[in-house]
Formats: structure tokens, sequence, C-alpha cells
């Protein structure tokens, strides 16, 4: 396994839309088992292709606090959703922000699984927030969208300017 590099926003390949996965095979497993020890090592709790420089249809996610409970999606897509819920979200793409996002409480997404058969599950709570915010990647969406234009461009000065000093230390 690998670690793999999390693009940083404002990295114009966060907002490259993701095509579908063509074939579950070694090679996707391989790269599914880097993105979880990408994931985790962050520390993190989903991790989309998109944000580690793979445009496909790929997203992990653990919500679990034991790292007990990996979960691979392949092309998702959301089929349901109902109710609302707002929550503060993070993202490995956008280091040290958190800010408020409302999302669906409740949806019904249809995808592969790690063994190429279609599911469709209910999922609820953190783990529908968190497929969300990882489907939205896939779609070349980031969570500082749901955001103003003046607090997005703030984050975006922040981590530039951020990324420039550690770069000359």
């Amino acid at each position: 396994m690998a670690k793999l590099k999390i693009l940083e926003f404002p990295d114009p390949r966060l907002r490259k839309k993701a095509s579908p996965v063509d074939a579950v095979d070694d090679a996707l497993n391989g790269l599914i088992d880097d993105m979880f020890e990408t994931m985790y090592a962050a520390p993190g709790i989903g991790l989309a292709a998109t944000q580690v420089d793979v445009h496909k249809r790929l997203l992990v996610a653990d919500v679990s606090s034991d790292q007990s409970d990996p979960r691979v999606f392949i092309n998702p897509v959301i089929v349901e959703k109902d109710g609302v819920t707002v929550t503060e979200e993070g993202c490995l793409s956008v280091p040290g922000y958190y800010e408020e996002v409302e999302r669906a409480e409740h949806i019904r997404v249809r995808f592969l699984d790690r063994g190429g058969d279609e599911v469709e599950a209910e999922l609820e709570g953190l783990l529908a927030v968190c497929v969300q915010h990882e489907i939205d990647h896939l779609d070349g969406k980031l969570f500082v969208d749901y955001l103003s234009e003046a607090k997005r461009q703030r984050i975006r000065k922040r981590l530039v300017k951020d990324r420039r000093q550690a770069a000359v230390a």
C-alpha cells in the first residue's frame, strides 16, 4: 500500500468531474487500499478518488471511531434523499477549516461494491453526510462552494499563503 498525495483547494484538478469506473479489477482494488491508507493517515472519514488526482467515480469512507467499518462506493448515485441536517464539515482538501453545511438527512445510494456487485443502501447520519460530501468531490464540487463568496475567498487566500510559507521554510 502507498500513501497518496491529497490535492488541496484551490487546485483546479479538484474541479474535474470524475468518469465512471469501467472495471472492478486488481488495479482498482490496489487504489482502494491506497485510498484507505491515505484517508486513515490524514486522518479523515472519507476520501474521493478526485482528491488524490484520480478522476474516477470512486470513494471510500469509514465513520467508525476505530476504523472498523471501511466502506467502498464505486460509481455511486444518490437515488433518493429526504430530510435536512446541518453539520459542521471539514475536508482533507481544505485542511484546517470547518463550516456548517446543509445536507439531506437520509439518502438511498446505488453503487458497486468492492467485488463489483451492484448494491443499494439506505444511509443516515454521519455516513449519509460523508457520502454526499464525497460524491460532491466526484462532481467537481467542494464544501466551500456552499459558503459565501467572501468566506470562500478568505479560505483560498489563507491556504495559498500557508502553502507559500511552508515552501519557504
